[in-house]
């Protein structure tokens, strides 16, 4: 492979993050910011940011907070939240969760 270029598995990736819920970058790509994180079954708090944010479920399923309701995420599916809406994650989440955004 020439320098720059490297294979990640995303898998274990998260299992070597010390905590869950926070996520790590892994590369930049046009640039946005490619994370991995592991979720543990806990809740993760409201937030909303100014750009799109893409939540991909590697395994396991989020449960994700949007506008009074649930929408559950699971392996091998994505959600894009617009910019300026408001997310949380519920409880019982788990698995690995790769985030893109800004």
């Amino acid at each position: 492979m020439s320098q720059g270029m490297q294979k990640i598995n995303l898998l274990d990736a998260a299992q070597a993050l010390p905590t869950a819920w926070r996520s790590a970058v892994l590369g930049q790509p046009a640039n946005a910011n490619f994370k991995v994180l592991r979720m543990d079954g806990q809740a993760y708090p409201d937030e909303s940011h100014d750009f799109d944010e893409a939540l991909l479920v590697l395994n396991g399923q989020m449960n994700l907070l949007i506008q009074g309701g649930q929408v559950e995420v699971r392996a091998g599916e994505v959600f894009i939240v617009p910019a300026g809406l408001p997310h949380a994650v519920a409880p019982g989440s788990h698995g690995t969760l790769v985030i893109i955004d800004r």
